[in-house]
């Protein structure tokens, strides 16, 4: 179930309000001896997290949970250590991160139980049936309800967390549906743009160019966003160099000496909210390979 945006923070008694975690999104499929993680492309990412390979004895029926993978640095979720791991390949690197900074699965929603389907019982008949099946412990926690839109966010604020989801009460579970049913509003919105070439300044510095297509599948450009001082975190992916810009439009100036990418590679760029066009204050936060290029769309 996909969550929708919304830009203020408000209270109604016909919500509930629940942490927003800087992870990345999961389906557990958990049976009385296995666990099989599932990213929102349905891959299979359960040899990336081998800390999280026995929670399957904190549950104690066959279900299918909804959530997100979490890794804590600092005292709060980091969206770069658990992105990290996604794109790592070496079972010894792999095992090495787990037991330097193991991640954690924090469950929001229940889709499967004993064989019966879920989705038609309201959101709180399934809060409670999650409560029933998991027994937490450091690996796996189940994600707290709490009553104040507006008292979480400020929360959120103080701690430097992402935000907080809304969700409607008596909802049922939509696959796939955008649905005012389950709101987000974050400390920082963010979008996610196709990575479609670089430039190198003199300053040392990288920016990628980025875009996103609009309702008649074209590519537009949507500007830069400063990388960093070298490309590692690109040259984590791979990426093939073009000789032409991607764009179905044309290019704006400044863009004289860009290298050129095919467009394959999803980034999420952080920013302030603001009403005017462009993206304000912009941070690129890490590539994503859980999202196809293909869904990055102009709002």
């Amino acid at each position: 179930m996909l969550i929708a945006n919304l830009e203020a923070p408000f209270d109604s008694p016909d919500y509930l309000y629940e942490l927003k975690f800087d992870g990345i999104r999961c389906l557990a499929y958990i049976t009385k001896d296995s666990v099989d993680l599932r990213n929102k492309r349905n891959k299979d990412i359960t040899a990336l997290f081998p800390e999280l390979n026995e929670i399957y004895c904190q549950v104690n029926s066959r279900c299918i949970l909804d959530g997100e993978i979490v890794v804590i640095k600092g005292n709060k979720p980091d969206f770069f250590e658990v992105q990290k791991r996604t794109i790592m390949t070496n079972p010894f690197k792999i095992k090495l991160q787990a037991d330097r900074l193991p991640a954690s699965f924090v469950a929001y929603d229940i889709i499967l139980l004993d064989n019966k389907l879920l989705i038609d019982k309201g959101l709180e008949e399934r809060k409670e049936l999650i409560n029933k099946t998991i027994y937490e412990n450091e690996r796996i926690a189940i994600s707290k309800v709490f009553d104040n839109g507006v008292a979480l966010f400020e929360l959120c604020k103080s701690q430097g967390l992402e935000g907080v989801v809304a969700k409607r009460k008596g909802s049922k579970y939509f696959f796939g549906k955008l649905s005012k049913d389950w709101i987000k509003f974050k400390v920082l919105e963010d979008k996610d743009y196709v990575i479609c070439g670089y430039i190198q300044k003199p300053n040392n510095m990288t920016s990628i160019i980025i875009g996103q297509y609009n309702n008649k599948k074209e590519l537009i450009y949507k500007g830069h966003v400063t990388l960093g001082s070298s490309l590692r975190a690109l040259n984590q992916h791979k990426y093939t160099i073009i000789d032409h810009p991607p764009f179905n439009t044309p290019v704006p100036t400044g863009n004289e000496y860009a290298v050129w990418l095919k467009p394959e590679l999803v980034c999420i760029v952080e920013y302030m909210p603001s009403n005017k066009d462009g993206l304000r204050q912009p941070v690129f936060k890490g590539i994503r390979d859980d999202k196809s290029p293909k869904d990055c769309l102009i709002d």
